[in-house]
C-alpha cells in the first residue's frame, strides 16, 4: 500500500480528448478503467462546473482502486466502496493539499502533470485566515454534502458503466445504509445571505466608490447589481467556451418588457425578468463604457470587457477579487459606525451569498413560481428554502418560553 501523493489523470476539458496516460502511471492501474472514465467526464464537456465535480470524484476513486484495493472498476463490490467512502472521510496526509495548482503544466512544448497536485484540498474559511488561523491536515474531513455528492456522482458513473457493459453491478446502490455516512435532518439547511443592513452597506460603499473612481468602480457596482438583481451565478457573468455574456442578452419584448437571457447550471438556457432597478443599472454601466443607453438586438459588446486588452472577462477568480474589495470596503464603514457584529459576519460571505440574499428578499414580495424561474430552481421546494417567514413566526412564538 502506498502513501504517496498521485499524480493528477485527467487535464481540463480543453486537453483532454488528446490527452495520453501511459506515462505519469504505475502498472497499478487500468488504463481501461481510466479511458472509460475519460469517455464519461467527455459527456459533460458542456458543463464546466458538472464536469470538474465528477472529474474529482472519479479520478479520486481511480486512484483508489489502483493503489489500495488493487482492482479494477469492473471487480468493485459493495465492500470496496464502503471503504472507498471511509478512506475519503480521512485520507493519508500526503493525499491532502494547502492550495489548488494547476493539474497539468507545461515543460518543453508539453503538458505534464503537475506533482504539486493533490486529490484532496483543505481550506480556511475566509474569517479564520483573517485570525491567523493555520491549515492542519487532522482536521480535513467531508461535508454532508461533499459527501451526498460522492454517492450521487459515483453512482451515475457506475451506472454509465453499467450500460456499457463494462460492469456488472452498481457497487454505490447496493450500500443500503447510507446513513452510516449521511446524517438526516429534521430542519432545512440555512441559507447563506448578507442581512439587509449588510447588503445596503455593501452596495451603498461601492456606489460611492464609483462615483469617486468610476475607472476602478463602475465595474464593480454592475457586478453587484447583476449578482444580486438577477439572481446570478458567477459562472453566469464570467465568458466561457460555451457562453459568453453578451449586451444584446438583454432585450425587450413585444410588451415592453426587459428580459436577461444566460446559460447556467446543467448548461440550462433561461430568461431573467429584469427589474426597473436593474435596468437604470444597466444604463449607468453603458454610459460608463461610452454607449448608448440600452443594447440593440446588433449589440454583441461583451457585458463584462476586460479592464485591459480585448474581450470579455473569463476569470471567475478576477470577479471574486472584484466582489471581495467592495466587501472590504462595506467591512471598514461597517466598523466605523459601530456595527462590529455586522462587520464580523461580512467577513464569511462569498460571492455567491448575492443570489442568495436576492432570492430572499424577492420572495417575500413576489410569487414563489416567478422567483423559481428567474433563479433556474428545478422545483418550487428549492426556492422555497429561502423562505424565512414560518422560522422567524417559530422562534418569536418560543421567545417569550419560561423554564420556572
Amino acid at each position: 500500500m502506498t502513501l504517496q501523493a498521485p499524480l493528477p489523470l485527467f487535464d481540463s476539458l480543453a486537453h483532454l480528448p488528446q490527452q495520453s496516460y501511459s506515462p505519469a502511471l504505475s502498472a497499478s492501474y487500468s488504463l481501461e478503467d481510466i479511458q472509460k472514465a475519460a469517455n464519461f467526464l467527455n459527456a459533460y464537456k458542456g458543463s464546466p462546473g458538472t464536469f470538474n465535480a465528477y472529474r474529482r470524484e472519479i479520478e479520486r476513486l481511480l486512484h483508489w482502486s489502483a493503489l489500495f484495493a488493487k482492482k479494477s472498476l469492473a471487480e468493485l463490490k459493495r465492500e470496496d466502496m464502503v471503504a472507498f467512502i471511509e478512506f475519503c472521510q480521512k485520507p493519508p496526509k500526503q493525499w491532502i493539499g494547502y492550495t489548488k495548482p494547476a493539474r497539468f503544466i507545461e515543460k518543453e512544448g508539453s503538458r505534464i502533470p503537475n506533482p504539486e497536485w493533490r486529490p484532496f484540498v483543505i481550506t480556511l474559511s475566509k474569517a479564520a485566515r483573517r485570525s491567523g488561523a493555520e491549515l492542519n491536515e487532522q482536521s480535513f474531513e467531508l461535508s454532508q454534502a461533499s459527501l451526498r455528492e460522492v454517492f450521487a456522482i459515483l453512482s451515475s458513473f457506475f451506472n454509465y458503466l453499467l450500460q456499457e457493459d463494462y460492469a456488472s453491478i452498481n457497487p454505490v446502490a447496493l450500500i443500503r445504509q447510507k446513513n452510516q455516512f449521511i446524517r438526516s435532518t429534521q430542519s432545512q439547511k440555512k441559507i447563506r445571505r448578507l442581512s439587509e443592513l449588510q447588503w445596503k452597506y455593501v452596495i451603498d460603499t461601492t456606489e460611492q466608490l464609483a462615483d469617486s473612481d468610476p475607472d476602478t468602480h463602475e465595474r464593480s457596482l454592475f457586478i453587484l447589481s447583476a449578482l444580486y438583481a438577477l439572481y446570478l451565478r458567477i459562472s453566469e457573468l464570467a465568458a466561457s467556451p460555451r457562453w459568453m455574456p453578451k449586451m444584446n442578452d438583454f432585450a425587450r419584448d413585444t410588451d415592453g418588457n426587459w428580459w436577461f437571457s444566460t446559460v447556467g447550471k446543467g448548461n440550462k438556457a433561461r430568461q431573467i425578468a429584469v427589474s426597473e432597478s436593474m435596468l437604470q443599472a444597466l444604463k449607468r454601466w453603458r454610459k460608463y463604457l461610452g454607449l448608448s443607453a440600452l443594447p440593440s438586438t446588433a449589440d454583441y459588446t461583451p457585458l463584462l470587457p476586460r479592464t485591459r486588452g480585448q474581450g470579455p472577462i473569463s476569470s471567475t477568480n478576477h470577479i471574486r477579487e472584484i466582489v471581495q474589495g467592495c466587501f472590504d470596503s462595506a467591512i471598514l464603514k461597517l466598523q466605523a459606525d459601530g456595527f462590529a457584529e455586522e462587520a464580523e459576519l461580512l467577513n464569511e460571505a462569498t460571492v455567491h451569498w448575492l443570489r442568495h440574499t436576492g432570492i430572499s428578499e424577492d420572495v417575500k414580495i413576489r410569487p414563489r413560481e416567478h422567483v423559481r424561474d428567474d433563479a433556474g430552481h428545478s422545483s418550487g421546494a428549492i426556492t422555497d428554502r429561502y423562505i424565512d417567514v414560518e422560522l422567524r413566526e417559530r422562534h418569536l412564538s418560543a421567545r417569550k418560553k419560561v423554564i420556572q
